[in-house]
């Protein structure tokens, strides 16, 4: 998976808007939670609140994370919160490059796809006064995102995201097998 910080903008009355979001960099399935503040604490939270689980539900672990070099990613791994949750959920964390964004391209893409086709909108039609009446409209749309529209990615082929989820999770499943084959310890049942 890809995850990223997105500044959304500014609502009177509850001040700076930000986006965690988390792709699925095989299916593309999305999935955004925005908070008043960009902390480790809040880019940890979106995964134990709405990534894992997902995740947990289809069956399927999480093995590893892309982010940037954001202050939110990255700090002392003894004291910063998201590298202190990726330790404690096993999930194994890759960072870009220095001043390389084309790295995470898959987010900023999907950046430019709701800014586009839901903010830029969502915006001008209605007058938000609470976080939380933006995200149910932002839930409403990222559910659009990946229940009903298609895409023509790479193994995509023409399928919304989920239904690519749902028809790859056999190779994720076997992800899953071969690295418990080379090392049996990580991914043994604990009594």
């Amino acid at each position: 998976g890809s995850q990223d910080t997105y500044y959304v903008g500014n609502i009177k009355g509850v001040g700076r808007i930000y986006q965690q979001t988390f792709i699925d960099t095989y299916c593309k399935v999305a999935m955004v939670k925005l908070y008043d503040h960009k902390h480790a604490i809040t880019a940890a939270d979106m995964l134990n609140d709405r990534v894992l689980p997902w995740y947990e539900e289809h069956g399927v672990p999480l093995l590893r994370i892309l982010t940037d070099r954001g202050s939110e990613y990255c700090g002392n791994r003894e004291q910063h919160e998201y590298a202190l949750y990726l330790d404690l959920e096993d999930i194994e964390h890759t960072r870009t490059k220095t001043k390389s964004p084309q790295t995470n391209g898959i987010c900023g893409r999907f950046h430019q796809t709701i800014q586009n086709e839901f903010y830029a909108t969502a915006f001008r039609r209605k007058l938000y006064r609470s976080l939380k009446e933006l995200q149910a409209d932002a839930d409403i749309w990222v559910k659009d995102y990946n229940e009903q529209r298609t895409h023509s990615g790479k193994h995509c082929f023409g399928k919304t995201p989920t239904q690519t989820f749902i028809d790859s999770r056999h190779l994720a499943l076997e992800k899953q097998l071969d690295r418990a084959m080379q090392d049996p310890v990580a991914v043994a049942p604990t009594a």
